[in-house]
């Protein structure tokens, strides 16, 4: 592959967020320090995290063309099989820009080493530039990330990087039916999560530690109770993880299909029965999201395409 230019991918600061609710940087420091909060704590993120990003663009521009773009930009931008994409900012970055990809190769970066842990950025800034000079010449190391996709019978479709919730925007009790595996059942629950390999470590955790957390301390026999799965399975999986949350069981719901995998033959089929305000949104981006009212069908399953992450 011969590539032509560069994408970098940047984000906007929690200081320039407070900014834009407040009009003026002077406004912002005046309710964070009103407010019990550290102004200098956001001045630092911003300055470091502006920091990383001009070396970043001044190394890149050296390799090959550069265009940049903010991550508000991305549902509108067009990426190009020859451009090679290169994320700043947090792991959630890597999940909003992962969406727009069709095999790009993605370098993710982290600009702030010592405070973000960044599970999926395995660079910092002078070890990006390595690694994009790899990739120019094709010699790179990359894992292929798998991802879910949702599909409604109205020809409507959904990606995601991480996960999948589906149920009420407010997230209170939600009415619909479930099929898998040739098993069907009518539930009311507050939504299901649908995970990923590489989400396996985020929402759908906190599912299993809540299971856990209840059960802990019990002495059992039960086999079940004493082999229960584990959240995490590997990001390349040809599987997708589904939890159900805080099922009720009453004479018209059941709470028998709560956890399973989603593989390739076998996707998961949501009907919906909620009269208004149901969603399913992806890697918790709720105002990116489907309409979920009665009458829809979502069929979840792995997506065709993977994310190319680079990560040597």
């Amino acid at each position: 592959m011969d590539f032509e230019k560069i994408v970098l991918v940047t984000r906007k600061t929690r200081l320039e967020g407070l900014v834009e609710r407040f009009n003026t940087l002077g406004q912002a420091r005046f309710y964070l320090e009103h407010s019990g909060g550290d102004f200098s704590l956001y001045q630092r993120e911003h300055d470091v995290y502006y920091a990383a990003v001009s070396e970043l663009r001044s190394r890149l521009q050296q390799l090959l063309k550069l265009q940049e773009i903010e991550r508000g930009l991305l549902p509108n931008f067009l990426f190009n099989e020859t451009n090679i994409v290169v994320t700043i900012g947090i792991d959630g970055l890597v999940a909003n820009t992962a969406k727009y990809l069709n095999g790009q190769p993605l370098i993710a970066v982290n600009p702030d080493p010592v405070n973000i842990d960044g599970i999926l950025l395995p660079f910092d800034v002078q070890k990006a530039i390595v690694a994009t000079k790899g990739v120019i010449k094709n010699q790179m190391s990359t894992r292929k990330i798998s991802m879910a996709n949702v599909q409604l019978n109205d020809g409507q479709n959904l990606l995601a990087f991480n996960d999948f919730f589906v149920g009420v925007k407010s997230h209170v009790s939600a009415r619909y039916s479930v099929e898998i595996n040739g098993r069907q059942e009518r539930q009311s629950s507050s939504g299901i999560i649908v995970s990923t390999g590489v989400g396996s470590t985020g929402w759908l955790s906190s599912m299993f530690n809540m299971a856990n957390g209840l059960l802990a301390g019990e002495k059992t026999t039960d086999p079940i109770r004493r082999s229960m799965p584990t959240s995490r399975f590997d990001w390349e999986s040809e599987k997708l993880a589904f939890v159900v949350r805080e099922p009720f069981m009453s004479k018209t719901s059941s709470a028998d299909l709560v956890f399973g995998y989603i593989t390739p033959g076998s996707p998961l089929i949501v009907r919906s029965e909620i009269p208004e305000s149901g969603v399913i949104f992806s890697d918790g981006v709720e105002s990116d999201f489907l309409s979920f009212n009665s009458g829809a069908i979502a069929t979840i399953s792995l997506a065709d395409k993977k994310t190319n992450l680079v990560v040597g």
